[in-house]
């Protein structure tokens, strides 16, 4: 009888002491649980088949790409080039297929092989050139991106329709990118597992020097580590690209960093020898659902970066703990997937992951059941997308449409695109799976927001756009300010300025954005009434003060007799007044682009000789309004405009912004 109840005990304690060697072995999954329970807890809008699609969506670029970068922290390397070489990538197909009349499935090869030659040129560089692989792929991500922008000269071009179709979904339902990624890290799991070059990546990265004494060829070995890395970014650069029918030369920046973290999140070492594809997937995931579910949350898109840090320390803090803690599994060979049993699993049994997947359905069911309903609300909810909040111009949009919302009795959600076109296309996935009322978007790009208002307008979800317009898709308004007209407004301004003759140059924004080109279009417009102005210089300044700073420091060095300069905004233009110094508003005539506070302070102190105002404050409030009347199904102009004003010291204290 003792037997027996020694048996019974062992049995039970069998059960859930598998449970938690299972959540102790896999510190990642334990974290993707958590977060899975806290979301689903704390939102009513986070369980539901449309979102958990978006999640894997929106995890399907990291993914692809942190399974490249898998291959490279295993055999104990780093690549940081990988965004680069994505972005160089998508370009290259985008440009050859279309401006260069390459035959489709040509260009998809040239793709492909770009990805694979930057992937090659690191391997080289570490293997022959001994150079360190932060250093190696350091270059290379700047390498990568410049030759991205000069493919494209800044500006977006158009996907072919054909490759475009990665970014749809399978019987309406099925996104594309999901697959896409399914097939990469099952291709991961096989190289890692099943391969010698998999077998040659651990043993490199647990020691490099036995695994040269025990004959490997590991100079070779590592041209073809960093080859699939590049291949693998090329795939990844490919769907991100078909994601937003059109390639960005800035697409993709800091992405590689989200592939970094996905892998170690994931169980890798940074110092080698460990890894798995499985762990990289449930890494990916854990951001995305991070990302996602703080925005569902209308977590401030400031707090929502402190939040994803301190979740990501957290998550490799309790892999670290398991592993001090001497779990089974921590060898290369179990890390790897050397063994039997699943592929994607690495070697672990199947038992026991299906056990770890009937713990997350149930749940998941019950928080399903306790939220059931709960994401109702009587205010009329609406979802502000912004390009961008490092930037005081979006910052008074923000302000008078949070007003005018309070005002009215709305629930606004703001998000921030930190100008990276693929954030944004989540963040308004995620506003449409929300169910909100209306949307209210200002483009990064107006071709790659396309795509993600056309699933709005599929949803019946009314779109207004702010600032900048959509292309190819319906919106219910546009309300902006004419940045071609404000263009033209401030060349005449400067050009009456200096009595029609006189040395100049030009602060651009960031590449590759819509804003940038439209006021840049509009200034030499008008330019062209002033035959005796001459534009000496014209350099990127990424609409940013310090850059603005740095860049006219730089040119002044060159054109030290400049008489005027034009900033495609008001923060690159107090960086050249900066860099100016004295000569600001005295021999130099300095004109920005946007009224911000701080612009119209230096046009009253008189080192900013004007501003182009567009009045964001009202932008927000406006575009707020139209929102909530195209929400009630009332009927909308299609295009507001704002008036756009020259504000110099002489009018300065009647505009009000």
């Amino acid at each position: 009888m003792a037997t027996d109840t020694l048996k019974s005990q062992s049995g039970a304690s069998g059960a859930s002491g598998g449970l938690r060697r299972i959540l102790l072995d896999n510190g990642a999954l334990t974290a993707l649980i958590l977060l899975v329970v806290a979301m689903s807890a704390l939102s009513g809008d986070f369980l539901t088949t449309d979102n958990l699609l978006n999640i894997g969506v929106q995890a399907a670029v990291t993914a692809i790409l942190a399974f490249g970068v898998t291959f490279v922290i295993v055999s104990a390397g780093i690549d940081l080039s990988v965004g680069s070489v994505a972005a160089l990538s998508a370009t290259v197909l985008a440009w050859s297929a279309t401006s260069e009349g390459v035959p489709v499935w040509i260009a998809v090869i040239l793709a492909v092989a770009t990805g694979i030659a930057c992937g090659l040129v690191n391997g080289v560089l570490v293997s022959y050139g001994k150079l360190p692989p932060f250093i190696a792929t350091l270059a290379m991500l700047s390498v990568g991106r410049g030759l991205s922008l000069v493919i494209s000269q800044g500006s977006p071009i158009a996907f072919p329709d054909s490759v475009s179709h990665l970014g749809d979904t399978l019987g309406g339902w099925l996104p594309v990118p999901v697959l896409v990624m399914i097939v990469m890290g099952l291709v991961t799991a096989v190289i890692l597992g099943r391969t010698y070059i998999g077998r040659a990546m651990y043993a490199i990265g647990g020691n490099e020097e036995a695994a040269l004494l025990s004959g490997l060829r590991v100079k070779k070995q590592k041209l073809v580590i960093y080859a699939l890395s590049g291949l693998f970014a090329a795939a990844a650069g490919i769907v991100l690209a078909s994601r937003l029918s059109s390639a960005q030369p800035q697409a993709a920046q800091g992405y590689e960093l989200d592939a970094i973290a996905a892998v170690v999140i994931g169980g890798a070492s940074l110092a080698g020898g460990t890894g798995k594809a499985s762990g990289t997937l449930i890494g990916a995931l854990i951001l995305a659902v991070l990302r996602n579910g703080l925005n569902l949350l209308s977590v401030s898109a400031f707090w929502q970066q402190v939040v994803i840090g301190v979740v990501i320390a957290l998550a490799v803090l309790l892999d670290t703990l398991r592993r001090k803690a001497g779990s089974p599994g921590t060898a290369a060979g179990a890390g790897g997937g050397g063994g039997g049993g699943s592929v994607l699993s690495g070697g672990k049994s199947p038992l026991k992951l299906a056990l770890a997947a009937v713990v997350v359905a149930a749940v998941v069911g019950a928080m399903t059941f306790v939220n059931n309903g709960s994401s109702s609300s009587a205010n009329q909810k609406v979802g502000l997308s912004l390009s961008t909040l490092n930037n005081p111009f979006f910052v008074q949009i923000k302000k008078g449409a949070q007003e005018e919302a309070k005002k009215l009795g709305a629930d606004l959600t703001v998000t921030d695109a930190q100008n990276d076109a693929s954030q944004q296309a989540n963040q308004l996935q995620n506003f449409t799976s929300e169910g909100l009322g209306s949307i209210i978007v200002n483009p990064v790009d107006s071709d790659a927001a396309g795509p993600s208002v056309r699933a709005a307008n599929k949803a019946d979800i009314p779109v207004v756009g702010v600032d900048r317009g959509v292309n190819k898709a319906s919106t219910a308004a546009l309300v902006a300010s004419d940045n071609v007209e404000g263009g033209q407004l401030g060349a005449k301004a400067l050009a009456e300025k200096l009595g029609g003759k006189g040395r100049i140059v030009i602060l651009q924004g960031l590449a590759g954005t819509s804003a940038s080109r439209e006021r840049g279009a509009g200034f030499e417009e008008g330019l062209k009434a002033y035959p005796g102005i001459e534009v000496v210089a014209k350099q990127p300044a990424d609409f940013d003060r310090t850059k603005g700073l740095d860049v006219m420091t730089n040119l002044l060095q060159a054109h030290p007799d400049v008489d005027g300069v034009f900033a495609e905004n008001d923060e690159m233009a107090l960086g050249a007044i900066k860099a100016l110094g004295s000569k600001a508003g005295k021999s130099v005539a300095v004109i920005g682009f946007d009224g911000t506070p701080d612009g119209l302070k230096a046009v009253k102190d008189g080192t900013l000789y004007a501003s182009v105002a567009q009045q964001p404050t009202e932008l927000g409030r406006i575009a707020l309004q139209n929102a909530l009347k195209a929400a009630e199904g009332e009927k909308v102009e299609k295009t507001v405009k704002v008036p756009v004003k020259v504000v110099t010291a002489e009018n300065v204290d009647e505009f009000s912004g």
